[in-house]
């Protein structure tokens, strides 16, 4: 095959294509599959929204570099508005996401544009239980096609986010954030007040109360808890929580700490209590979130540790903060390409779940797929094409050379 030079310039639907089109056969340099398997001169055959196959040889209706599956984070927020929590009540679990996205923000395409195809869409981070998460993919016809699975994680936030607002009550209270938490202790007493209260409900049902059908299931194991600790010292009471569940026989969580900027301090806290994490976005300072320190090489470091690591944009708007760069920020922090690429693809997909619809390009999986001008994450390659359930989102222009 000859080599094909992609303008970096692309449409969302190229002249002659039709956006309903969900059948291709597109051709690469290389085809990397995220399952170890990367294809020299190979080719992706789609049908009706689906993989077909992934051969070598074979020439396409659409030509690149290099093909590789679509991007996947879990650590999105569509919707970042207050109004889209309940602000009477610190601990929400039963309160879904899903009923307050906007389906048509700007914020959709950019992600699809950069090669995003599936995000899980988190509550804010306002409250210490937020509620339930919500996967779905970044394009589609609707709201229902779009969702890959509801009720996705159980998700809230330890740190200062949550008592953000709040304040003690002196005297007489003037508003409804007259309330604890307001402080990183009171943070915590609120997760563990929560959990113990649905153990207890377990035993009397007259104890239950909104929410505590999830809290159960989540100490059951069969809802996943993400909580968002940047600092090394919230990372610690997230592990702490999950261990006194356990030590208590009261539970045992299936916990995934988002936005672990400070893991890199003690890894071994994830390595013990088998805990995976969620990486934010990388900075030019090293700071981020809640004040942590995010060194470039925490990815590398966990990795090596055996701890399931994922890389997430943690929704920000910066186009340099973006999940596409993510994974040659952690290259150049000492991560090898093939667990960058697994950390952006098949690994968040079994985080949460949903590996046998994405994450790789095997034949019977979803057709989202990123098309490259070069080796993938490398500075001087882009994103040229992306493909959502076999819809071509972003149409790149060919030039042959």
């Amino acid at each position: 095959m000859s080599l094909i030079v992609l303008v970096a310039a692309a449409t969302l639907v190229a002249p002659g294509e039709s956006k309903d089109q969900t059948s291709w056969t597109i051709s690469a340099e290389r085809v990397y599959t995220a399952t170890g398997k990367v294809i020299e001169e190979g080719s992706v055959t789609v049908e009706d929204g689906k993989i077909r196959s992934v051969s070598k040889g074979g020439s396409g209706d659409l030509e690149c570099y290099a093909i590789t599956p679509g991007l996947i984070d879990l650590s999105v927020r569509i919707e970042r508005d207050v109004t889209s929590i309940a602000q009477s009540r610190e601990i929400t679990p039963e309160k879904r996401i899903a009923v307050a996205l906007d389906w048509f923000d700007e914020a959709w395409k950019r992600a699809a544009r950069s090669g995003v195809t599936t995000v899980m869409i988190n509550p804010l981070e306002r409250q210490v239980v937020g509620g339930l998460s919500v996967v779905v993919k970044t394009a589609g016809e609707s709201a229902q096609e779009r969702t890959v699975k509801a009720d996705s994680a159980l998700y809230g936030a330890i740190g200062s986010a949550p008592s953000q607002s709040n304040h003690p009550a002196f005297g007489r209270p003037d508003d409804f954030y007259s309330r604890r938490p307001t402080t990183r202790m009171g943070v915590e007493w609120e997760w563990r007040k929560a959990f113990f209260d649905a153990a207890m409900a377990r035993e009397d049902k007259r104890l239950a109360g909104p929410g505590t059908l999830e809290l159960q299931k989540a100490l059951a194991g069969d809802l996943p808890v993400f909580i968002q600790a940047w600092t090394t010292q919230d990372i610690r009471t997230a592990v702490f929580l999950k261990e006194e569940l356990a030590r208590e026989g009261l539970g045992k969580l299936r916990l995934v700490v988002d936005a672990a900027a400070e893991a890199w301090k003690e890894p071994e806290l994830l390595v013990r209590s088998a805990t995976a994490a969620i990486l934010p976005p990388f900075s030019a300072t090293g700071r981020s979130g809640d004040g942590a320190f995010f060194a470039r090489d925490t990815a590398k470091v966990l990795a090596e540790r055996g701890v399931t690591v994922a890389l997430s944009g943690h929704g920000a708007r910066a186009a340099s903060e973006r999940l596409c760069y993510q994974p040659g920020h952690a290259m150049r922090g000492g991560l090898a390409f093939d667990a960058a690429l697994a950390a952006v693809t098949i690994t968040p997909a079994r985080i949460a779940g949903i590996d046998k619809r994405v994450g790789s390009l095997e034949s019977g999986k979803d057709a989202d797929l990123v098309l490259w001008s070069g080796p993938p994450f490398e500075a001087t390659s882009a994103v040229i094409g992306v493909l959502v359930d076999g819809r071509l989102v972003l149409a790149p222009r060919t030039q042959n050379k």
